[in-house]
């Protein structure tokens, strides 16, 4: 390989010279990908043999919905006094109007809705 002293070649020839490297560069990226696609088709036709073969036997399984659980109603507990149509249940995260009286110094308790302070899947228990 010629030693070449950039320094002293003119802006053409060194465009000329950043071309080439830039074809060079994606040749070689090119083959490199092409021979890696080879090779994982190669360790996927094994795989595929395998994977039928264990899908014939879920087959029944695959075919089948599942059943979704079904859970609980779950009653609001805490109400805004200023909007009744805002409730909460005293699950997840607490509502905007929740977190804003908290903050100017109420409590939780404040809010609760009267006569709806028994939870029926407790009292089932």
């Amino acid at each position: 390989m010629e030693h070449m002293d950039l320094k002293e070649m003119s802006l053409d020839e060194l465009w000329t010279l950043h071309e080439r490297i830039g074809r060079l560069l994606s040749e070689r990226i090119l083959a490199e990908k092409h021979a890696l696609e080879q090779r994982l088709a190669h360790l996927n036709r094994g795989k595929d043999a395998q994977e039928a073969a264990v899908a014939e036997l879920r087959s029944d399984d695959i075919n089948r919905p599942r059943q979704r659980r079904t859970y609980p109603r779950v009653y609001p507990k805490y109400q805004n006094p200023s909007a009744p149509e805002e409730t909460w249940s005293g699950r997840g995260k607490q509502p905007r109007w929740l977190v804003s009286a908290l903050k100017a110094g109420s409590k939780v308790e404040d809010f609760r809705i009267a006569g709806g302070s028994t939870d029926k899947a407790r009292s089932r228990r």
